[in-house]
């Protein structure tokens, strides 16, 4: 049986009178690849903000590698990674300045930084790039970059919001090649995307409509229930159903 590394219950998230999560229920495991899905404006940045230690919950029970979202939002933050839609990295540094200044806020030590260095450059062949400033990178490698950083200091979690957004096909495959390397090293990924062929890839997923999670199972389980083809037209039945 695999740890829980994420507990949720009756989540709760409220804006004045807006329930952005409404009594949110679930359990994510270790080394689990775990799907996030929803449409706009479902809930899903405002649920994983209160995961990752950013915002607090209004009401429920929430545990995140062991720590409490309410009273150790910081020890939250020092066991993830967090790779955000909009790119992380910092674009007028170089390859090699993002990775140290970012071991150094994982709080992790000089000689760790170093060694870990070395080997990302040599795993992702970056050695050519390692001076480079992030803005003369072609997005597929920022990602790439990007991705690498967020588990640089070997997090027990790491929050993927929307991380292929942009990217070619060929440059999608690679990096959910990256996803699963990082799962079979017991790491959990929890990601969002938009595009439902990946959620095929997602050992679970979840679907939010309107702040309620209305669905959770294995792709292949969810697609049975709603007897679908794809996860993309289970996501269809559920988050947009058709109106009579």
């Amino acid at each position: 049986m695999k740890d829980t590394v994420i507990s949720v219950h009756n989540l709760v998230k409220k804006f004045g009178s807006f329930v952005a999560n409404d009594s949110l229920n679930f359990e994510v495991y270790s080394g689990e690849i775990f799907g996030f899905l929803g449409a706009n404006g479902a809930g899903k940045t405002t649920a994983i903000r209160i995961l990752s230690g950013l915002s607090k919950p209004t009401s429920g029970e929430v545990n995140v590698a062991g720590y409490d979202a309410y009273r150790q939002p910081e020890q939250i933050k020092m066991n993830i990674g967090y790779m955000c839609q909009k790119f992380s990295l910092y674009e007028d540094l170089t390859v090699k300045e993002n990775i140290i200044l970012y071991g150094g806020i994982y709080g992790m030590s000089k000689s760790l930084i170093k060694e870990r260095l070395a080997e990302l450059l040599a795993k992702l062949r970056f050695q050519e790039y390692e001076n480079r400033m992030i803005s003369d990178l072609p997005l597929g490698l920022r990602q790439k970059l990007a991705f690498s950083v967020a588990v640089l200091h070997d997090p027990k979690i790491v929050f993927l919001d929307e991380p292929t957004g942009g990217v070619d096909p060929i440059t999608r495959r690679q990096f959910w090649e990256m996803i699963y390397e990082t799962a079979e090293r017991g790491i959990t990924v929890f990601v969002t995307t938009h595009y439902m062929d990946e959620a095929e890839y997602c050992d679970r997923i979840s679907i939010m409509n309107e702040g309620k999670i209305v669905a959770l199972d294995t792709p292949g389980n969810l697609k049975k229930q709603y007897n679908a083809e794809s996860v993309e037209e289970v996501f269809i039945k559920i988050a947009r159903p058709v109106k009579n």
